[in-house]
């Protein structure tokens, strides 16, 4: 018997029922992230290391110019419910579509850089909007 009964999988669906009401707005989006990038066979990006190539999903958080090294980039921070991962355009100003708030899929090698995970200039595909 383990220590933290909640820690395990409901028995059923007045037990899941109960546990989505009581779970807070973030960890039910949160999940729901996390489902999203199982059914789209994709990694986690909390399970992405180093130099690894992914492809990854997730929900954008924020979109910024900032430029490095005098060339703009456009940066976004993709959440897919079990961690975040900075995408960065090298050379690019906007991107028609890559706004805070849109679903997307990007795939490249991961980096690490100040400790956060970053993919630079990844293939990406944009999900379609609303529910599918």
């Amino acid at each position: 018997m383990s220590a933290d009964p909640r820690s395990e999988k409901p028995a059923g669906r007045f037990r899941r029922m109960l546990d989505r009401l009581s779970s807070s707005q973030e960890d039910l989006e949160s999940e729901e992230l996390r489902e999203d990038a199982d059914t789209a066979g994709c990694t986690r990006i909390g399970d992405c290391h180093d130099r690894q190539i992914v492809t990854v999903t997730g929900t954008l958080r924020t979109v910024t110019l900032r430029p490095r090294a005098g060339v703009p980039a456009l940066e976004a921070e993709l959440f897919d419910g079990s961690a975040a991962l900075d995408v960065v355009w090298l050379g690019r100003r906007s991107i028609v579509g890559i706004e805070p708030g849109r679903k997307l899929i990007a795939s490249g090698r991961i980096s690490m850089s100040r400790g956060r995970r970053v993919l630079f200039n990844p293939k990406y595909e944009l999900r379609p909007l609303g529910r599918e």
